[in-house]
């Protein structure tokens, strides 16, 4: 048992252990610390410094100090070198000991959350009353041509509108940038444009389309009886209409045809089985809801009434039926692929997955639904086992990601459709978003076309998606420090699937705590409400997940028909996880949930 004197001895000693691994760290990284915008030194610098403590295994010396009732450095992020300065002080001083120090601070108390608050605004505008994390909403390609729609968002609480840049084209996001624009406009608001590069995405390829045909489907009772009738949305071909409820199946028709019908005419079609079915007709608008009885398949062509046939259907999407076991081909050549009995290959988008994935690699696809290893490759083809999926198989559709975590992949974050469409963004976007990032030659990529370009007004954010970008992650946000107007985004979405889903809860702290340090904005992203934007309802399990991402700058919502619904849900969940929380810091609000008469 060691006396008084050793104990203060020991803490002492520990404690000047790390501030001189505090020097000795902005030594370390000298040249990256001068290579960071000047606004941005004393960030860097409380970056390397939160680096530095983190190197050690400080749970001892937290518990010894916090047993003194000082400060255990656990939320020293925004001011580390300050926090240490200040233990240390009083360390001296309860021990009987002089303490004089001339070092400076990266960054002094209440100075490091201003800045990451003052740079969170610049870089994501204004968070709304009562909330301290803005909303984003990806747009769906509807809102092109529906104005109401980012009316409607704005109300609810959205500040920043992304723009996928895998989908749709230049036309449709000048019509999204449009309307968003205008309706913040006409609110007096701010809502800033964020567009989001699409990358080097690994996809499977295309497979080969099925018949265009839809499947109305009546509810039934377990003793089969109808106790709802199937329904569609008969919409003009020539001017197609969203359906009044998400979950009707559109079908497009001439629109002569449809003026001709009367409220609640009965028109009979033979349905490409040859059944005949009678479809009731109820006028909606411009359109008419059609509701049948019994299960009916109608295909483009499909005769009706008056000469009339079916306009054109969207293919059914086949997929390849995967069971553990199987070896699944993933090719370079991405022309749709056959489906049918024994037909387990699929195209591949990038090709050097085939040529850099080795034997024995593993393979996650469709967001780790399937899993397997290489078993083989040839120069056209990597054969992967599949080892595991869903207990009566999963199902593979084209356009589905592949995750090689340990396949090092000689491609850049900046695609060639990148940088083709790097110009629109520029002159649309208040923020790019960078995906798939690596390692900071991806970030100096950006910048570089940036600067050929001539933008330095854009703000940029970096998608952390990666194992490679995790693993690098000091030397990549040293690298984003280069600009004024950066941040970060936590895509858990591929990182879950590179990293492991169990170690995704430690992660996205991990990346929370080394931005903080950095003073850097955080995005909060992928399937936050999904099960409510997507179905109406949300899980338990989402609704703490929304409570947690209220220590980030920002939260992502993905788009899906009950999208309104969860940015309402999202608002009221921040605004009251405002009082209690800040970054890991409690705040103790008088709480008036128990009573002693209860």
């Amino acid at each position: 048992m060691c006396s008084d004197t050793d104990k203060w001895v020991r803490l002492r000693s520990d404690l000047e252990a790390l501030t001189v691994a505090l020097a000795d760290a902005e030594e370390q990284w000298s040249s990256w610390l001068a290579a960071v915008e000047p606004g941005q030194l004393g960030s860097a610098r409380n970056l390397v410094h939160y680096w530095a403590i983190r190197q050690r295994d400080l749970r001892d010396l937290q518990l010894r100090l916090a047993a003194l009732g000082l400060s255990s450095l656990g939320r020293s992020e925004p001011h580390v070198a300050a926090t240490l300065y200040a233990v240390e002080r009083a360390v001296y001083a309860l021990s009987g000991m002089p303490w004089r120090s001339c070092r400076r601070a990266a960054a002094q108390p209440g100075e490091g959350s201003r800045w990451l608050t003052d740079r969170a605004a610049d870089l994501l505008g204004p968070v709304a009353p009562g909330r301290r994390a803005r909303v984003m909403v990806t747009l769906p390609s509807s809102a092109a041509d529906d104005p109401d729609l980012a009316r409607r968002l704005l109300a609810r609480g959205m500040r920043l509108a992304r723009i996928n840049c895998a989908h749709d084209d230049a036309d449709a996001w000048r019509r999204m940038t449009h309307n968003v624009r205008e309706a913040a406009r006409s609110a007096s608001g701010d809502c800033r444009i964020v567009m989001d590069l699409a990358g080097p995405k690994l996809r499977t390829g295309p497979l080969a389309p099925g018949p265009k045909v839809v499947r109305l489907r009546p509810t039934r009772d377990l003793l089969g009886r109808v106790t709802a009738p199937a329904r569609c949305w008969l919409t003009p071909a020539e001017r197609r209409m969203a359906p009044p409820d998400p979950r009707m199946t559109s079908v497009p028709v001439p629109m002569a045809w449809l003026l001709a019908r009367r409220d609640g005419e009965t028109v009979t079609v033979r349905d490409t089985r040859g059944a005949n079915r009678a479809l009731v007709l109820a006028r909606c608008g411009d359109g008419m809801i059609a509701t049948v009885e019994r299960t009916t398949y109608l295909a483009t062509g499909t005769p009706l009434a008056d000469s009339c046939t079916v306009g054109e259907l969207p293919a059914v999407e086949q997929r390849l039926l995967l069971r553990a076991g199987d070896v699944l081909e993933l090719t370079k050549d991405c022309a749709p692929a056959p489906v049918g009995p024994g037909q387990l290959r699929i195209g591949c988008t990038l090709p050097e997955a085939i040529e850099h994935a080795e034997v024995g690699q593993p393979v996650h696809i469709d967001d780790g639904k399937i899993s397997g290893r290489v078993i083989a490759r040839t120069p056209e083809l990597l054969k992967v086992r599949i080892t595991r999926a869903g207990p009566n198989g999963s199902r593979l559709a084209g356009g589905r990601g592949v995750n090689l975590p340990e396949t090092r992949l000689p491609v850049s974050a900046l695609s060639s459709k990148d940088l083709a469409d790097l110009p629109t963004v520029l002159d649309l976007a208040d923020v790019v978003e960078l995906s798939f990032v690596r390692d900071a030659t991806d970030v100096e990529q950006l910048f570089g076309e940036l600067d050929r370009l001539g933008d330095d007004r854009v703000g940029v954010v970096l998608k952390i998606e990666t194992k490679q970008a995790f693993e690098r992650l000091p030397q990549v946000l040293l690298t984003a420090m280069r600009r004024p107007r950066v941040g970060v985004m936590i895509a858990r979405g591929d990182l879950a699937v590179e990293c492991g889903y169990e170690r995704l809860a430690e992660l996205q702290e991990e990346i929370l705590w080394l931005c903080e340090a950095a003073h850097l904005p955080v995005i909060w992203a992928t399937q936050v409400l999904e099960q409510l934007a997507r179905r109406g309802r949300p899980s338990r399990a989402e609704i703490s997940d929304a409570a947690m991402s209220e220590r980030a700058e920002c939260v992502m919502l993905n788009k899906g028909p009950y999208i309104e619904e969860a940015v309402s849900t999202l608002d009221n969940v921040l605004r009251r996880m405002s009082r209690h929380h800040y970054k890991k810091n409690a705040l103790l609000q008088s709480l008036h949930s128990w009573r002693p008469d209860q």
